[in-house]
């Protein structure tokens, strides 16, 4: 037996609750919100809970380290082309120190995934 709706009943899709634009930008950026924290964990059975969790979860980390590759490679064309194109030294080194900086948190990204994906642990 079909349903009859009414005007008022259109059938609409369900409605999903809104992440704000800050904590989407953030967590496109950051990865921290994807792991749990294992020293936080009570007994055993959390503590393994947790890391086996974050071994799941590191499947994500090569996308967060492209993401970073885009921004740092971005950050040092600036760099070059304020320093050779507009010969404005003090923005140069702005976007070259941004660079720098998303350079070490790709180092960090990496040698977590390398940590919890190879990693051993009893």
């Amino acid at each position: 037996m079909t349903e009859i709706l009414k005007p008022d009943q259109e059938d609409q899709a369900p409605q999903h609750p809104t992440i704000p634009f800050r904590t989407l930008l953030y967590r496109f950026i950051f990865f921290d919100w994807l792991f749990r924290d294992v020293s936080a964990a009570r007994n055993r059975f959390e503590r393994h809970a947790a890391l086996q969790h974050n071994k799941y979860m590191s499947r994500y980390l090569p996308v967060y380290l492209r993401r970073w590759s885009v921004l740092a490679t971005f950050d040092f064309g600036l760099g070059f082309l304020f320093e050779r194109g507009l010969q404005a030294t003090v923005w140069s080194a702005c976007f070259f120190t941004w660079s720098c900086m998303t350079v070490v948190g790709m180092v960090v990204i990496f040698v977590a995934w390398v940590f919890l994906t190879f990693g051993r642990f009893s």
